[in-house]
């Protein structure tokens, strides 16, 4: 419902309503077809519907991210999950209760799964840019109060200091109008905005008051859009989730015939077809059939995938780092490239004092009258910080001064003391220094600034302003420059520490920001990033060609004057030479970058909508917490690449066995049972271990690879020892329990001689991790509940000879196979970054 404002829109902005009057001074540069008949009372009712009817309101789409039945039709209805709850189904079904355990990994799989992404979801429905829910708009003549979705094209806005720009707008008229559009472009300082200036939607206006025209609203506008684009829904890249995805998928198209091969050689092997419904022994082909299946799918690796990366997590969250998707735990430690902003990074934001250059002939006192605008309670920042070479008890005692103005860029303090008599103007030197009188000085601003420095300048006048001239706000006009304060970024005591840390490790630094590339530059050569003659790249200047830019990128390394649409494109420009990129930042202009990065990190002081679409959280703004995540992502990479080297190792085994029992028509050589308990004693149980020791090994890329190559031969020796047993059982004519007690004894030993392999270097907890597993193990095999409960019975005397060398020669084998994996991964951990690199573009181009 539209409101009646209090006050009258002449009254309040004279200048406007002027300026919209004046075709000359305030026509907008580019028409706008629905633009009111006339600008000074705004759009008129009848204007007003025809609008809404043809561009619709200003109400932004609500479209979610991801439906929470998309969410649990990816990680609960899946072919595995169908797989595993069909296999529980039909042991359920024939009282086989005890064979049925497994089906608790795929629970706890999906539970995981479910709640990683409907989290996600949580966070991305909630983003906002615009919050602010009102908006004062000019119609029949009146300001009126409206809702900001009741705007439409064509109205004219008024917009003064503390309000959000509420439609993207363009300025008619403005009274010292100032925007801060920091979080939308990454422009750290406010902008002046003047007539057919752009306002975006989602700006805060800072200073000043002014009047615009509506061109865009609802989904067109610049809010709108970006925050359709952060809604987006992604996953983060996760080199592991794709290993093991890889290992689903070649699953999936094994599955099928394995499963028909298993099952086809488990009824055969209790009797053929006919004989199995007659005398029911079709029961135990079945429960064959279903250990084959279940073997074969690595449940525990998603599961200790996820304990690995959550005990990450947990360790982060008490370095005030916020995990918001679990597989980003291991970005950072994959990442070759990080991209970030000085601000809040290597700097604290805020100024710092550097230097001071007084003039040749400089007035007696300045250092004075310098200490004393630096101790006044209305300072502001750049003249506070002087305080730190001019401390208040050298200062000139203040007879009137004329306060800081932002609209002005400069203050004044009079004297009246002998030391330091006069009127002391301290402001931006291009707006207080006189051409012809201050030549000199202007020549030495120059300098400092392309050096990347913020400079003020100090200028006296012997003049002393008396009261009426100090309230008229007056610039002596007989003022002369006397000095120059050069200042610089407040750099993190941090900053250079962190810089260092990556660069020895490996990964290479982009700084990306909106401020002028030389101030960019200064602050990098502070850090050490960049050397002394090195300097920033202007972004306006950057190529639009997606290679032509990634090669700009591998020659520079800091960059301003930044777009939020380059630094996306920037992003994948890296990602198209194979790069692995992080990106930091904390405002909406670094949303898109974030978004399509491999790894988003939010400062916690940022944006909502940064935070929203970040994976990672830096709580306390502490950029020294990014070697901690390096670390943990490290540990989190190294112990899943041995996880997966212990579960793949049984997927191998496992196809094997079901191919090569159901080929020849053997009766499997375990109950799902007997699966259960192994799988625990040389995985399961283990696992958990492994996944939450430290490991600070160096991330080198193809752990999927590696893993294989250690998984098939290893899988390859464990097939080869049990058959060696379940032939010598046929042979001498031993029973069908007593041969897969045997084939458990040959599994459980070379499955902890894996695991032996994979403990490597041996630490104590692994020590005794496996010997409680040997432990238990030999209690399974001792106590008669247990032997009942698993259906073990000893084997014959002579398969015991065929079970020690069976195991006596796979363990060699194995030890033989682990010497040669280990020396191989050192020789990869012992290359170099660069040739890891070129290495991969020659695979990639031998692929091609």
């Amino acid at each position: 419902m539209q409101q009646p404002a209090t006050e009258h829109p002449v009254d309040a902005t004279t200048a406007d309503a002027a300026a919209a009057n004046d075709p000359a001074a305030g026509a907008v540069s580019a028409p706008i077809d629905d633009a009111p008949a006339d600008l000074a009372t705004g759009l008129t009712a009848a204007e007003v519907e025809r609008h809404r009817a043809e561009h619709g309101t200003n109400e932004l789409p609500s479209t979610t991210s991801r439906s929470l039945w998309a969410i649990l039709r990816a990680n609960v209805f899946t072919l595995f999950n169908l797989i595993v709850l069909a296999c529980f189904t039909l042991l359920a079904v024939l009282g086989r209760w005890q064979d049925a355990i497994f089906g608790f990994s795929a629970v706890a799989n999906s539970v995981i799964g479910v709640w990683q992404e409907y989290s996600a979801k949580r966070q991305l429905d909630n983003l906002r840019v615009l919050h602010a829910p009102h908006a004062r708009a000019l119609r029949d003549g009146e300001i009126v109060d409206l809702l900001r979705e009741e705007l439409v094209i064509g109205d004219v806005i008024q917009v003064r200091a503390g309000d959000q720009v509420p439609a993207d707008a363009r300025v008619l008229g403005a009274s010292g109008l100032q925007v801060d559009e920091s979080l939308l472009t990454g422009e750290e300082d406010a902008v002046d905005k003047r007539r057919d200036d752009e306002l975006l939607s989602g700006a805060i206006v800072v200073h000043g008051h002014g009047t615009a025209l509506v061109h865009r609203v609802g989904a067109e506008s610049f809010a709108a859009k970006l925050t359709a684009e952060a809604k987006r829904f992604s996953l983060v890249n996760s080199e592991i989730r794709d290993g093991i995805n890889k290992v689903l998928r070649i699953l999936a198209v094994l599955l099928v015939p394995v499963m028909l091969i298993a099952v086809n050689g488990q009824i055969n092997a209790f009797g053929g077809y006919e004989l199995a419904f007659i005398d029911d022994s079709w029961r135990d082909a079945a429960v064959g059939a279903v250990a084959a299946v279940i073997a074969m799918v690595p449940l525990g690796l998603l599961l200790m995938t996820s304990i690995a990366f959550a005990a990450g997590a947990l360790k982060l969250g008490r370095r005030n780092v916020l995990v918001q998707e679990l597989h980003a735990v291991e970005g950072l430690a994959r990442v070759d490239i990080l991209c970030f902003d000085k601000t809040g990074t290597l700097t604290e934001g805020g100024v710092a004092y550097w230097d001071s250059h007084p003039a040749p002939d400089a007035q007696p006192g300045w250092e004075a009258a310098l200490a004393a605008i630096a101790a006044d309670d209305g300072a502001n920042d750049s003249a506070a910080c002087l305080g730190e070479r001019y401390p208040a008890a050298d200062a000139a005692p203040i007879a009137r001064q004329i306060p800081f103005s932002s609209q002005r860029k400069w203050s004044a303090i009079v004297v009246d003391d002998e030391a330091a008599r006069g009127t002391w103007v301290l402001g931006a030197p291009d707006v207080i220094l006189q051409p012809g009188a201050d030549d000199g000085l202007l020549e030495e601003v120059a300098g400092y600034s392309n050096e990347g420095r913020r400079m003020l300048a100090l200028c006296w006048s012997p003049t002393v302003l008396e009261d009426d001239a100090v309230r008229a706000e007056t610039l002596p006009d007989d003022r002369r420059g006397v000095a120059l304060v050069s200042l610089r970024e407040r750099i993190r005591e941090d900053a250079a520490d962190t810089v260092r840390y990556f660069r020895e490790e490996g990964v290479d630094l982009r700084v990306i920001s909106g401020d002028d590339p030389r101030t960019v530059a200064a602050v990098a050569r502070d850090v050490g990033l960049l050397e002394a003659d090195q300097e920033g790249f202007d972004a306006r200047r950057l190529p639009t060609d997606r290679d032509e830019l990634a090669e700009v990128l591998e020659h520079h390394r800091v960059f301003g004057r930044v777009t939020p649409t380059q630094k996306r494109d920037m992003v994948q420009a890296l990602q198209s030479h194979g790069h692995v990129v992080a990106m930091t930042g904390d405002g909406v202009n670094d949303v898109l970058a974030l978004k399509e990065a491999d790894l988003g990190i939010a400062m916690g002081h940022g944006s909502a909508a940064a935070r929203a679409v970040s994976r990672l959280t830096l709580l306390d703004n502490q950029f020294q917490a990014m070697p901690d995540v390096v670390r943990q992502g490290r540990q989190a990479i190294a112990n899943v690449e041995r996880l997966s080297m212990l579960y793949l190792s049984k997927t191998a085994y496992a196809i094997l066995f079901a191919v090569i029992f159901g080929a020849m028509l053997w009766a499997y050589p375990f109950l799902p049972r007997h699966m259960a308990i192994l799988d625990g004693m040389t995985i399961g149980w283990p696992a958990f271990v492994l996944a939450l020791i430290p490991n600070s090994r160096r991330y080198v890329g193809g752990y999927f690879r590696r893993a294989v190559s250690f998984a098939v031969p290893a899988g390859i020796v464990v097939v080869l020892g049990v058959l060696a047993v379940s032939i010598v059982g046929r042979l001498t004519g031993a029973g069908v329990a007593e041969q897969q007690t045997a084939a458990s004894l040959v599994l459980a030993v070379l499955g902890l001689w894996i695991l032996s392999l994979v403990c490597r270097p041996v630490q104590p907890i692994l020590i005794a991790v496996q010997a409680a597993c040997i432990a238990a193990f030999f209690l399974v095999m001792l106590v008669p509940f247990a032997r009942w409960f698993f259906a073990f019975e000893w084997p014959p005397v002579e398969l015991w000879w065929t079970i020690g060398i069976a195991c006596g020669i796979g363990i060699v084998l194995l030890e033989l196979h682990g010497q040669w994996h280990a020396r191989r991964t050192r020789r990869e951990l012992e290359m170099s970054a660069q040739e890891l690199h070129e290495r991969r573009q020659r695979l990639r181009a031998r692929r091609r």
